[in-house]
């Protein structure tokens, strides 16, 4: 039997979203049929052959599709949403996918490359050469090991050893979600069963109700922030570029380069919350009092019938505070201050959202210049200020997102702009559709952002999300 729908979302799956469907079932398909799958179409047939999929009954492929993030196909093709299909899973016996099985692809999903790197170098002994080459995926380890006998719900000894060596908390991930849910039995190492007592070699804890989400984000189970508002609201871009001024002007900023390369993160953020249904305003080579008296006017703005309010930075700086054009100070502090309860009463309850891009002074004054990953000589360092606590207003619904911590040095290069801003906006753009919040999307940028390395000095760079946020924060696409 054919559904259009099914054939609808085939088409729209990646390869990487097809073996994670394959993982993710298992249980419902025999082995050697997965292995033949070639296509998610194919997938679909072995999964209607099984009696998984049936017309009137897409309860399981909402379920797929919810695992793997792709909230976007929920509403296109099956008229759901995120909340319809967590209410769902959590009627008890709804879910399909057991806890165990979703904790391996969560642990797929959440290594980093080195990670991976030491998952195939530890199990040279125990897997064919052939399955661990560069293109191996961590969901194709834990596939083999599995067909190998090595891994099973009550055979978790080799995997959690394995976590042990490369990264703890990569099993702390796994041991919490299991003893969280109560669903799976875990394996007692000999050790254990003598400290425990235990003589039957399995330790099954109690059966509880199986609840969607992810596994180490309570997050997930939390209300969301109202987004339906269009346009959802502002989104006020202060782009600093030119600073001709502070070297005339002041001595000590004599050597104050311009931030070239900064059109290029503005034209992303321009592009990305245009999308998300943001009315953007940017401004452009505003001196010290410019900017104060810009915020002042978006604070002032009537944001009753809005939902949000977003404002990226673009400057130079030192810690806690920005500098205008003019080489004068602006404390980040009196720009975030300007949109509490008191100060604008229209976004009371409501998400404010700050980007920062700002550098640090000693890398300026320096002058310095490196070679990046592409390999332009003329590509600038910033030192970007660490965007402390005592920057965020003291009450909820802050969110403060910074380029780095303090001494760590954040990349800008005039043809590609600054690793952060960059990163910020592809992951957006990618995630947003698939329904992730914005905090789980700053962790992603984080990873992405921390792997890069400057080859001159091997120095990295490490943003950091700073909020007061009471619930989840989702930017709208549809």
């Amino acid at each position: 039997m054919e559904l259009p729908v099914l054939l609808a979302v085939s088409y729209e799956l990646s390869e990487a979203e097809l073996a994670a469907l394959k993982f993710l079932s298992r249980e419902h398909v025999p082995r050697r049929r997965l292995e033949a799958a070639r296509s998610p179409h194919d997938l679909f047939e072995a999964l209607q052959e099984k009696g998984v999929l049936e017309a009137g009954n897409l309860a399981f492929l909402r379920e797929l599709l919810y695992r793997i993030g792709r909230i976007d196909l929920l509403v296109a093709h099956l008229g759901s949403s995120r909340e319809q299909v967590e209410r769902e899973l959590r009627v008890p016996g709804r879910a399909r996918v057991p806890p165990l099985r979703y904790l391996l692809f969560q642990l797929s999903e959440d290594i980093t490359e080195d990670e991976l790197m030491s998952f195939k170098l530890l199990l040279v002994k125990d897997l064919p050469k052939s399955k661990l080459t560069r293109e191996t995926t961590m969901l194709d380890i834990l596939t083999e090991m599995e067909k190998k006998g090595l891994l099973g719900k009550d055979n978790l000894s080799m995997l959690k050893s394995l976590c042990e060596k490369i990264n703890i908390s990569l099993w702390s991930r796994i041991e919490d979600g299991l003893n969280l849910f109560g669903q799976e039995e875990m394996l007692v190492t000999q050790e254990e069963r003598g400290s425990t007592g235990s003589s039957g070699g399995h330790l099954v804890s109690s059966v509880a109700p199986y609840l969607p989400g992810n596994f180490n984000d309570s997050s997930q189970l939390l209300e969301a922030y109202k987004m339906t508002s269009r346009p959802c609201g502002v989104c006020l871009i202060l782009n600093n570029h030119n600073f001709a001024k502070a070297r005339e002007g002041v001595l000590e900023h004599k050597h104050m380069k311009d931030r070239n390369g900064t059109d290029v993160d503005a034209e992303a953020l321009r592009n990305v919350f245009s999308k998300l249904h943001f009315r953007v305003e940017e401004y452009r080579d505003l001196t010290a009092e410019e900017i104060r008296k810009t915020v002042n006017n978006f604070r002032n703005e009537d944001h009753e019938d809005k939902d949000c309010f977003v404002c990226c930075i673009l400057s130079h700086g030192k810690k806690g505070i920005i500098y205008g054009v003019d080489g004068q100070e602006v404390p980040i502090r009196e720009l975030t201050t300007s949109f509490t309860v008191q100060n604008c009463n229209s976004l009371a309850g409501k998400p404010k959202v700050f980007f920062i891009q700002a550098c640090q002074g000693d890398a300026f004054h320096k002058g310095v210049t490196i070679e990046t990953d592409s390999g332009e000589q003329d590509s600038s360092v910033e030192r970007d200020a660490r965007f402390q606590l005592e920057c965020i207003p003291a009450e909820a619904d802050f969110l403060l997102g910074m380029a780095t911590l303090q001494d760590y040095v954040s990349y800008r290069s005039p043809r590609e702009g600054t690793w952060y801003i960059q990163a910020l906006c592809q992951h957006l753009e990618y995630s947003c559709p698939r329904g992730e919040d914005v905090l789980t999307i700053l962790t992603a940028v984080n990873q992405e952002v921390s792997r890069k390395s400057c080859e001159r000095d091997a120095k990295k760079q490490m943003p950091q999300p700073s909020f007061t946020l009471r619930k989840r924060l989702i930017f709208p696409v549809n």
